[in-house]
C-alpha cells in the first residue's frame, strides 16, 4: 500500500511539472511566421541580417547585424514586406522571414504617427515598385537601395524623416578597401552621404515590437 501511495505521488507531481511547463510555454514571445505576422501592422519597418554577398561589409561597416530593411503593408490577400531589392518589390512576409539569415527579424513601430500617415507612407514607397536597386547607394530617385526607400517613403507620406545620414567616409570601411572598389570600380566616394539599416534601428521614435536577435544585437 505504501509503494502504490508512494507511486500515485511522484505521478501527481510529473503532472503539476508537465502542467507548469505549458503554462510557461504559453507566455513564451511567439516565434512561428504566423504569430509574428499576427503582431505587425501596416508601416512597421522590419530588419533582418541579409544573405546577400554585401550584407557582411554592410554589418562591418555600421557594427551591425541589420543589414536590410523594409516596411510592412498588411492587407487583406496576406502581409507583405516592401523593400529594395532587384528590382524595388512587394514580398510575402513569410517568404521575407525566411530569406534573412536564421529567420531572424527586428519589427520597429514609429511612435506619434498616425495609421493613415503610415498608410501614406507605404503608398509612398510602392510608387517605386520596379525601380531598380542601387549598388552605389546614391541619393536619386532612379534606383534606390533598401534604408533609403524607408527613409523617403516616411519623408514623403508623414513628414518624418528616420534615421540619419551619414558619410560613407564615416562608417567603418578601413578594412573595405577591396569591396569598396569592386562596387565603385575606382576612387570610394567617401564624401557620399547614406542612410543605414543601423540608423533607422537607432531612431528612438521606432519602438520595438518584436525581436528574435540575441540581446545585445
Amino acid at each position: 500500500m505504501r509503494v502504490l501511495v508512494r507511486g500515485l505521488w511522484l505521478l501527481a507531481l510529473v503532472l503539476v511539472g508537465a502542467t507548469w511547463l505549458v503554462a510557461r510555454g504559453s507566455e513564451a514571445a511567439p516565434r512561428g511566421v504566423e504569430a509574428v505576422a499576427a503582431r505587425v501592422r501596416t508601416g512597421d519597418v522590419v530588419f533582418q541580417t541579409s544573405g546577400s554577398r554585401q550584407s557582411k561589409p554592410i554589418q562591418v561597416a555600421t557594427h551591425s547585424p541589420l543589414s536590410h530593411v523594409g516596411l510592412v503593408e498588411v492587407t487583406p490577400e496576406g502581409v507583405f514586406v516592401v523593400e529594395a531589392v532587384q528590382p524595388v518589390k512587394r514580398t510575402p512576409f513569410a517568404r521575407w522571414k525566411a530569406r534573412g539569415v536564421k529567420g531572424r527579424l527586428l519589427v520597429m513601430r514609429p511612435q506619434g504617427v498616425d495609421d493613415a500617415a503610415k498608410a501614406r507612407a507605404v503608398e509612398e514607397a510602392k510608387r517605386h515598385l520596379g525601380k531598380p536597386y542601387d549598388a552605389l547607394f546614391g541619393w536619386g530617385d532612379e534606383a534606390m537601395y533598401c534604408s533609403e526607400l524607408v527613409r523617403k517613403a516616411y519623408a514623403a507620406g508623414a513628414g518624418v524623416e528616420y534615421g540619419r545620414m551619414e558619410r560613407l567616409g564615416d562608417l567603418d570601411v578601413a578594412g573595405l578597401k577591396r569591396e569598396m572598389a569592386e562596387r565603385y570600380g575606382g576612387p570610394v566616394p567617401l564624401d557620399l552621404e547614406l542612410v543605414t539599416p543601423a540608423s533607422l534601428a537607432a531612431d528612438a521614435r521606432l519602438a520595438v515590437v518584436y525581436s528574435d536577435f540575441p540581446k545585445g544585437r
